[in-house]
């Protein structure tokens, strides 16, 4: 898939908040925008991404470029949020659009970065997951919800019936102990500093840092907009594993990961902005797979409308229910058995 769509759909909102916070007026508004009704708009219009296996050689350059963009926005937002000169308006516009940019790019992107084989990648990954002070998730993530997906050993997937407001603290909570107790367990075979070292001190860093660039005023936003991220990426993990589950095995064990234990959200245009992180069935079962080169395997399921739209239901549990329980029975249903009998055996 040409890597230039993706850069389409990702550049302009970041070089427009970048506007906004360096000259306030309609720049954020115009990013927020973007972000909202014209991504909307677009999914109605584009195709989604190409079933392909190619990966692009200009796909990492492109997560550095919105890695350091978003280290650049969070330092000009700071500054802006306290500047005494802008109006009320133009600050809360310029925190809901970049929470919004958070939500929807930052974070997959970073989500992509930690999941790369370089360990500079990684580590700007981690770097991006820090600034927003939810450095925990990268070890939570690649160690815990990879491993348990799925099972009631991963904070990070609901429980059946569970709404998202009371999934929000379990699994942030949760998750956090969790990714401690499996770098604890790696300690025992490696050398040096547990990473929630960085992950901790590092978050220490960015509020002082904050503090002093953007005073008390540019803290309380700041503050607010890594509440936002955090509720946006606690939001897709909610949507993309609401209602699937694996199943034990004879022996015990948890049957392999496969399709339809993740939702999916193939649409013409948030697939390229989120990096493509709705094609998620396939980044479970090959979670080193560049983001340009996944795919949604056949018979994995859809959710029925784009992941920002399944976003604001999910925050409503009546509604989310009515529209999702019943899909996720369904897609529960046509997984195949766990010991498929031979199509000659008598019993069958």
């Amino acid at each position: 898939m040409p890597i230039w769509r993706y850069a389409m759909a990702t550049l302009p909102p970041l070089a427009l908040l970048l506007a906004g916070a360096l000259w306030g007026g309609w720049w954020a508004a115009l990013a927020l925008l973007w972000l909202t009704l014209i991504a909307a708009g677009l999914d109605q219009l584009l195709t989604p991404p190409r079933q392909t296996t190619r990966h692009s050689d200009a796909a990492d350059p492109l997560s550095v470029v919105l890695a350091v963009g978003h280290l650049s926005l969070l330092v000009l937002a700071t500054r802006a949020f306290g500047d005494p000169t802008r109006s009320t308006g133009e600050t809360i516009t310029l925190l809901l659009a970049s929470g919004s940019f958070l939500g929807q790019i930052s974070h997959p992107n970073a989500h992509e970065l930690i999941h790369r084989a370089p360990r500079a990648l990684r580590r700007l990954g981690a770097t991006v997951y820090v600034s927003m002070l939810f450095g925990h998730h990268v070890s939570a993530h690649r160690l815990v919800h990879h491993a348990h997906v799925g099972t009631p050993e991963d904070p990070n997937t609901p429980r059946p019936g569970e709404s998202f407001w009371a999934f929000l603290p379990r699994a942030w909570i949760g998750s956090f102990r969790a990714g401690l107790a499996a770098e604890r367990r790696r300690d025992a075979r490696r050398r040096g500093v547990n990473p929630y070292v960085w992950y901790v001190s590092g978050s220490v860093f960015t509020t002082a840092l904050a503090l002093w660039i953007g005073g008390l005023a540019g803290l309380a936003d700041f503050l607010a907009l890594a509440a936002l991220a955090h509720l946006q990426s606690l939001l897709s993990d909610y949507i993309q594993h609401y209602g699937l589950s694996r199943r034990r095995l004879p022996d015990g064990r948890w049957e392999p990961v496969a399709p339809h234990h993740s939702w999916n959200a193939p649409q013409g245009f948030t697939s390229y902005l989120m990096v493509n992180a709705p094609a998620h069935s396939d980044h479970h079962m090959h979670p080193d797979t560049p983001y340009d080169a996944l795919t949604v395997p056949g018979g994995a399921p859809v959710l029925p409308w784009s992941m920002p739209i399944m976003a604001m239901l999910a925050t409503t549990p009546r509604h989310w229910r009515r529209i999702m329980d019943k899909r996720a029975a369904r897609a529960m249903e046509h997984a195949a058995p766990l010991n498929p009998r031979p199509a000659n055996d008598p019993q069958t």
